[in-house]
């Protein structure tokens, strides 16, 4: 196998399995024993200097960060199918609701819930009810961000939606919800949810 995903059930690599199962690509998972700081050791920190899930090694290439792993996976496995073409009209949407998740999803939540003091001009997410309008907005009349097209960009940016609902650092929102409700409907995340779990079980991880 070409695909090697450095995973722990309890990191952001347990999303990629979503990405890897909607792009059909063989893979094998490499486990990181986060308890024991293998995350920090050789030889996943000479693969990734910060330490961290996800990592992805394809035939040598070495990607990490989640959204550039999705994008990365259906440029080059699902083209046309999970990722717009090129020259495609439908790629800027792509691109920008992908990038939209680590930018200013991820690092409004965390502000929010730690409620931070800083002003919504410098910084890059902007304000946490700009933020949640503009969620609503991108999920629009659905079923996807492409309309019935469904992309990488949903398991990105609807991963991230889905967590951080789940966790209640997002306003549960119906429509969220309701497109959260549609990811999970989805075979390939009902598998990796699934590997996820066996996992977690033959390894006796809890979120303790």
């Amino acid at each position: 196998m070409s695909i090697t995903l450095h995973h722990h059930p309890f990191s952001r690599a347990a999303g990629t399995l979503f990405m890897l199962e909607e792009v059909g690509q063989a893979y094998e998972l490499q486990f990181v024993d986060m308890k024991a700081g293998e995350q920090k050791q050789e030889p996943l920190k000479k693969l990734n200097a910060m330490g961290k899930l996800p990592t992805l090694v394809d035939d040598g290439v070495v990607v990490t960060e989640s959204a550039a792993i999705g994008i990365y996976l259906a440029d080059r496995y699902a083209a046309g199918r999970l990722a717009p073409a090129l020259d495609a009209p439908e790629r800027a949407t792509y691109l920008r609701w992908s990038f939209y998740a680590p930018s200013v999803i991820e690092p409004g939540c965390m502000a929010h819930a730690a409620k931070w003091e800083y002003r919504a001009g410098s910084a890059g997410w902007g304000t946490y009810e700009e933020m949640l309008d503009t969620i609503s907005g991108a999920i629009g009349d659905g079923p996807w961000l492409l309309g019935e097209q469904f992309t990488m960009a949903d398991i990105i940016f609807g991963g991230t939606v889905r967590f951080m609902t789940q966790f209640d650092m997002l306003e549960k929102r119906p429509e969220y919800m309701a497109y959260v409700e549609r990811l999970n409907a989805r075979p390939a995340s009902q598998k990796a949810d699934a590997i996820n779990r066996r996992i977690m079980e033959e390894r006796g991880i809890t979120m303790g």
